[in-house]
């Protein structure tokens, strides 16, 4: 019981640690915006790789002919070299997710040029690619970091449909909240590009199949009436 309390208490806190530093990340201009293309969907996904749910993904992915792109956890990414090679074979981008996802906005530049730095060096070597776009942990980002990250060569990608999925809650309710939420930003003429997460960054062997569960739901939804693209192509 008291186990549950507090797991339920630390992903609360990390859905408030979005909450409040999201609205500051949207004020950045330099960063990758989605087009008025209201059809297209852009599937992202955090915190891998995980070596039991991201192959599961990457097999999903590849039945639907679906790219994606997946900003991967440095200290996770080590550890999966044949993973991350899949994922760059299958044709899907790969962006810098830091190496043991912290809130940028709240370290020091020097921490955060390790943290960007040692990820970025470790994923072009593995892919022999060089890495261009980055996702800062929880959408945290000031001008420090933006600068520390333009002078590694990468852009800043946020979104603009997410849920808490991370959390224990069915693939049915992820639809749902994302569904709700693709059909905003087609009210507002805009594409789509969600997140979703095949891994936790504070567990490396975390199961994170009700996420890939939602990520099937979601294709099977939308692949009649919306396209698939890959956030390279904008």
């Amino acid at each position: 019981m008291a186990i549950g309390v507090v797991k339920q208490a630390k992903y609360a806190a990390e859905g408030c640690l979005y909450t409040a530093l999201w609205p500051a990340a949207k004020s950045l201009r330099r960063r990758l915006y989605p087009p008025p293309r209201p059809k297209q969907i852009a599937f992202t996904f955090d915190d891998g790789p995980n070596p039991e749910c991201t192959p599961r993904l990457l097999d999903l992915l590849a039945a639907h002919n679906v790219q994606a792109a997946f900003f991967l956890v440095g200290k996770f990414a080590k550890s999966q070299p044949m993973l991350v090679r899949r994922m760059m074979a299958e044709g899907h981008v790969i962006g810098n997710h830091t190496w043991t996802h912290p809130n940028l906005a709240a370290v020091s530049t020097r921490r955060v040029s390790e943290e960007l730095g040692r990820t970025s060096t470790l994923l072009e070597q593995m892919t022999g690619t060089a890495i261009r776009i980055f996702r800062p942990p929880y959408g945290a980002c000031n001008p420090e970091v933006l600068s520390v990250a333009r002078a590694l060569g990468m852009l800043p990608v946020f979104w603009n449909a997410i849920t808490d999925d991370w959390e224990e809650r069915s693939a049915s309710q992820i639809v749902a909240g994302l569904t709700q939420q693709i059909e905003r930003n087609q009210k507002r003429r805009r594409a789509t590009y969600l997140v979703l997460h095949d891994g936790r960054a504070d567990n490396p062997q975390a199961y994170c199949g009700q996420s890939i569960e939602a990520a099937a739901g979601l294709i099977e939804r939308l692949k009649h009436s919306c396209r698939f693209v890959s956030i390279q192509t904008w």
